[in-house]
């Protein structure tokens, strides 16, 4: 409701109110105007639903990944999934800009999709020994993609002719500024698919957590459970970069906000973790859009300016077991 009531010019809880239910608007004086409806349902109300969306799945794909590897620090743009979207994104959105409209809203995803699945890939078998996913080399793995990557989007960015280079820097930074019903009717079946399957799975990950050995005792497969679970985390992260940009730390912050309530069940980890972090995002965006007003700070600065020293806290804490991997 803030993010629908809040803005350059405010608009009153009982006019957005009005201007999502019709009926409601009927007693008001004045009338509501074209402009206070459109801009609540054309620009703010699609920016909200694409926050509380990518939000969602951020933070859901962050709590599966930390149950898939075991390990507090695993995010999924620690292991270059988010960079590999990133840059195959950046290519699409270099080729494709002499396309139709609907052509670029389909092969941006499905290009984010392919480079994030093939990075996730090529670390998994890198760090994958005695039928074992070592983390620490999945770690560095993701660390010598991301470095790979940056060196990749860079070239593109001093190659690209001026239209495309607004397109990606914006986008780089990460930003709901885009937000429309377009976007929405592309990425949402997607994300809504995952935020739905990946809390199904909540069982198995917590028989993961006794240990690999333990779990298959238990009668979970494992490795096909990494492999749909990778899947997953894959296709939501893309999705995610392909629709808003670069937003880092939100599958980092929320699962570890959620378990120092909720504890580690992943019955309660998953859905919590997935209104977290869309309350997250939704309020890092808001705070975006206000705080330097009528310019819009890029959310993904906000981001990542307040999960960077959460991630070094997180680093001093766990030193022990990070000096044993």
């Amino acid at each position: 409701m803030l993010g629908l009531c809040l803005g350059e010019i405010p608009i009153a809880p009982d006019r957005v109110l009005a201007a999502l239910l019709p009926p409601l608007g009927q007693g008001l004086s004045p009338a509501l105007s074209s402009f206070e409806s459109g801009a609540v349902l054309n620009l703010r109300l699609p920016r909200v639903l694409l926050g509380l969306l990518v939000g969602a799945s951020l933070a859901q794909a962050g709590a599966a990944m930390q149950g898939l590897f075991r390990n507090p620090l695993a995010d999924p743009g620690l292991v270059g999934v988010a960079s590999g979207a990133a840059l195959a994104a950046a290519v699409a959105i270099l080729l494709a800009r002499t396309m139709a409209p609907w052509t670029q809203a389909v092969i941006t995803p499905a290009a984010a999709f392919a480079g994030g699945m093939i990075v996730a890939t090529a670390a998994g078998r890198v760090a994958r020994s005695d039928g074992y996913t070592r983390v620490t080399t999945l770690l560095l793995a993701g660390l010598a993609a991301n470095a790979l990557t940056a060196a990749g989007i860079g070239f593109i960015v001093s190659v690209a002719d001026p239209g495309a280079l607004r397109s990606i820097s914006f986008w780089m930074f990460g930003s709901l500024g885009k937000a429309g019903w377009r976007e929405i009717a592309v990425g949402a079946p997607l994300l809504v698919a995952v935020l739905w399957w990946l809390p199904r799975q909540a069982r198995a990950l917590n028989a993961l957590l006794l240990g690999e050995a333990e779990a298959r005792h238990l009668g979970v497969d494992v490795e096909k459970l990494k492999r749909r679970l990778l899947a997953a985390i894959v296709l939501a992260v893309s999705c995610c970069v392909a629709l808003t940009g670069l937003i880092g730390f939100i599958g980092l912050l929320a699962p570890h906000w959620v378990r120092l309530w909720g504890g580690p069940d992943h019955r309660l980890l998953l859905p919590a973790s997935a209104l977290c972090g869309a309350a997250l995002l939704t309020t890092a965006d808001l705070v975006s859009r206000l705080a330097f007003a009528p310019q819009e700070l890029p959310v993904g600065i906000l981001t990542a300016a307040l999960g960077a020293p959460f991630f070094l806290l997180l680093l001093l804490r766990n030193r022990d077991r990070v000096e044993s991997w």
